[in-house]
């Protein structure tokens, strides 16, 4: 750095204790580095979905009525113990099992295809500019930086002088 302020001195600029002049830069090397970045991914796909109905139940038919009287008339029986149980046990039998029949169901009638979409986190590893580390001349004195900016070989940049 004497040099320079030698240099400075020859020029008019001796009175300046710190002074700026401009380098030329010789050489420029991009320096990267590997980051991690989320590239999300929608990813779709087709489902079956279920369509709902009310169906009306057909009614009993005589062996469903027939059936429950024989099974209301022997629980009738085998509570009581006596025919009168039984003829009621037959009648409640007959009745149960015509409503049964007789309810509203709700069933699938069919199906529809619906998309359906998710968005999936996929990381990946992308290779970016860090900094650039420039080197630059000033009256054959070497020096080296870093500087996020892009500068090319040629270009002047201002630089300090100061004495030592």
């Amino acid at each position: 750095m004497k040099k320079l302020l030698v240099v400075a001195a020859f020029i008019g600029l001796a009175p300046i204790a710190n002074a700026e002049a401009y380098a030329t830069i010789t050489h420029v090397k991009t320096n990267y580095e590997n980051v991690r970045v989320n590239v999300p991914k929608r990813q779709c796909r087709d489902i079956e979905v279920p369509i709902y109905g009310v169906v009306q139940g057909s009614g009993a038919s005589g062996g469903d009525v027939l059936t429950g009287m024989i099974i209301g008339g022997l629980l009738g029986k085998g509570v009581t113990g006596k025919d009168n149980g039984a003829a009621a046990g037959a009648v409640f039998g007959g009745i149960i099992a015509a409503d049964k029949a007789q309810n509203s169901q709700r069933v699938i009638t069919g199906y529809s295809l619906e998309r359906r979409c998710t968005t999936i986190d996929r990381y990946e590893t992308q290779e970016r500019i860090k900094n650039y580390r420039i080197s630059y001349e000033l009256n054959g004195t070497l020096g080296q930086s870093y500087t996020y900016n892009k500068y090319r070989v040629g270009d002047r940049i201002p630089v300090s002088l100061q004495a030592d």
